[in-house]
């Protein structure tokens, strides 16, 4: 492991550099496609799509923010825009009265099958394209160990709330 103290070197700079562009491009033309095709943010878009695969179209609420990466507040508010669109409904677990399900309505699934052709299209033509099998099964591999290493520390969602203590 380097030493914290020395910075990134050139290479690491670049790599980290590229990255980072290599995702803000993607990540806006998907965007913009999800916004044209379907009114959707990307995280609205991930909230559905993720909802779409889970078993009987739902899940809990800290469950779906640990799998978007997004914060509980930040979540509660795209949910309950999606909510209004009548594309997820929100109800109580019932295991667990301090727990939020979040289900994928019929609408939603249609909105994620009209967007998702076109968002393939985009992923593909963009991400994919340039790059050999060989390419692909590198970079797999590389984001693939990298993802899992940045997974063992807690998703902020799943980090405990910051709160007073109270006494008395």
């Amino acid at each position: 492991m380097s030493d914290p103290a020395s910075g990134l070197n050139i290479e690491q700079l670049g790599v980290y550099f590229a990255l980072m562009e290599v995702s803000s491009l993607l990540q806006h033309a998907v965007d913009e496609h999800l916004r044209a095709d379907g009114d959707l943010s990307y995280v609205q878009f991930q909230i559905l799509a993720r909802l779409t695969d889970a078993p009987e179209g739902r899940l809990r609420m800290t469950d779906l923010a640990d799998g978007v990466v997004y914060s509980r507040s930040g979540l509660t508010y795209q949910a309950g825009l999606l909510d209004k669109r009548g594309l997820i409904t929100r109800s109580q677990c019932p295991d667990d009265e301090r727990s939020v399900i979040v289900t994928v309505t019929d609408a939603g699934r249609d909105l994620v099958a009209q967007v998702l052709p076109g968002h393939v299209d985009s992923v593909r033509r963009l991400l994919f394209d340039p790059m050999t099998d060989g390419d692909l099964a590198m970079l797999g591999d590389i984001l693939g160990r990298v993802r899992d290493h940045m997974r063992t520390i807690p998703p902020r969602s799943a980090k405990p709330r910051a709160g007073r203590n109270r006494t008395g």
